[in-house]
């Protein structure tokens, strides 16, 4: 028996709110949970076990395929940008080049850099300490330091892979979609450092509660630093550029199209970072590679249940449903943005809303009238604006900021939060007039 379009929406709904609740009030690791829910809709609308289980591994399997390699050499090259002291040296050198009366500044330009090799919260820890003595050093409030830093490297995190982890499921060159994610990133960062600076000196000032010294030792050289982030995503920009032209033949772009592949890419910046010393220990480059493997794994098991879940949705028809009863064309690219940002708020996670919502809008392309190159595209960017927002605090990121800065949470709900409404709605108008200029 086909199930009614009342049935699918109603076990769509169930799924969702499974994987809310069970995430947000017991905790339950986000694998788990988009797990459980391919069982709730696939059962829902009458698919068998045996269907539910070859739909969920065939989509999990697609999601390791295209993604899981650049996951783990993401997160590589960050974890060893942090250890050679590349991280710390790019900092010191934004910050020498714009001034200590422009500390909060020079703190943004430095988290979006950080920001795009990886995640947030790893990006803010690591900058903490740096972030806490320009704070001491130059008497500016903790706040006006604490949240330009974290929208900063918030914004690449939502927008940029492979943070996002949603451009394989959606199909989309990952080349293009970083350039459009760097440039989208700007103008939210830019948001949200005016809304940050802005409230941050009207309310009380926070001095840093306790003293950190920079450290000055010697480090890698300034050039040296930048490397092993600058080259990777240039590799990745210019390929996507060649593949613009409709018959690429020169010998140039047969080596961009290898060497900007972002497997390889990510692969050269990994090994540019063992350029950056000159000694390496054997157990050293051991612990570090592993570290950078654990902490790939609890992303990409959350990818690949994400995964799984679009791939139930398409084998129960969900897209067939809602294309054939609803005019989903007349809300275009709002309904991504929508989706995720309703999700973000309700559960907490950019990851996890931002690969349930493509799971979701993946079999509504057609419906929404998005089933093109750059309507996929637009897709994800907009996905991207609505998983900034609202980020308070069932967000894990939240807190992070918040207990290693000192901040209330009046402070953050005010600054960090309100900050987060900003440059989702900034970034979502810009995709919304590149829909009308592309589409």
């Amino acid at each position: 028996m086909h199930p009614s379009f009342i049935q699918a929406l109603f076990f769509l709904s169930a799924g969702i709110a499974v994987i809310i609740v069970l995430t947000t009030k017991y905790r339950v690791h986000a694998f788990f949970a988009l797990l459980i829910a391919c069982f709730v809709v696939g059962l829902g609308v009458q698919l068998s076990f045996s269907d539910i289980i070859t739909a969920a591994k065939a989509g999990f399997g697609r999601i390791m395929q295209s993604l899981g390699l650049i996951i783990v050499l993401g997160i590589a090259l960050g974890v060893l940008l942090e250890h050679s002291g590349c991280t710390r040296v790019m900092a010191n050198f934004i910050i020498k080049k714009t001034g200590e009366k422009r500390a909060p500044l020079a703190i943004t330009i430095t988290g979006f850099i950080v920001g795009l090799p990886v995640f947030c919260d790893s990006a803010y820890i690591v900058l903490n300490g740096l972030n806490l003595s320009l704070a001491k050093r130059t008497r500016v409030s903790v706040i006006v330091m604490a949240v330009p830093l974290a929208v900063s490297a918030y914004s690449v995190h939502c927008l940029i892979p492979p943070h996002p982890g949603a451009a394989a499921t959606m199909g989309v060159e990952f080349g293009k979609l970083i350039l459009f994610g760097v440039a989208l990133a700007i103008p939210a960062t830019i948001a949200g450092y005016l809304w940050a600076v802005y409230m941050g000196r009207k309310l009380p000032a926070v001095a840093a509660k306790t003293e950190h010294i920079m450290d000055r030792k010697a480090g890698p050289p300034v050039f040296m630093s930048f490397v092993p982030v600058v080259v990777p995503v240039a590799l990745i920009a210019v390929n996507s550029l060649f593949t613009l032209q409709e018959k690429p033949t020169t010998i140039l772009h047969s080596i961009f199209a290898v060497a900007g592949d972002p497997v390889i890419a990510l692969t050269i910046g990994v090994l540019l970072v063992f350029t950056t010393l000159r000694h390496w220990t054997r157990n050293e480059i051991s612990k570090l590679l592993q570290e950078s493997a654990e902490k790939a794994g609890s992303i990409l098991v959350i990818i690949g249940a994400g995964g799984a879940f679009g791939a139930v949705l398409m084998a129960a028809g969900i897209g067939d449903h809602f294309s054939q009863l609803m005019n989903l064309k007349s809300a275009g690219i709002f309904f991504p943005f929508l989706l995720t940002f309703i999700l973000k708020t309700a559960q907490g996670s950019s990851t996890v809303a931002i690969i349930t919502a493509s799971s979701i809008v993946l079999p509504l392309l057609g419906a929404l009238g998005l089933d093109s190159s750059n309507g996929r595209l637009l897709s994800i960017l907009a996905m991207g604006a609505g998983s900034m927002m609202i980020s308070h605090a069932n967000d894990g990121y939240f807190w992070v900021i918040s207990k290693f800065s000192g901040l209330d949470m009046r402070a953050m709900l005010k600054t960090y939060s309100v900050a987060t409404i900003l440059m989702g709605l900034v970034t979502f108008l810009i995709v919304y007039i590149l829909s009308l200029a592309i589409l």
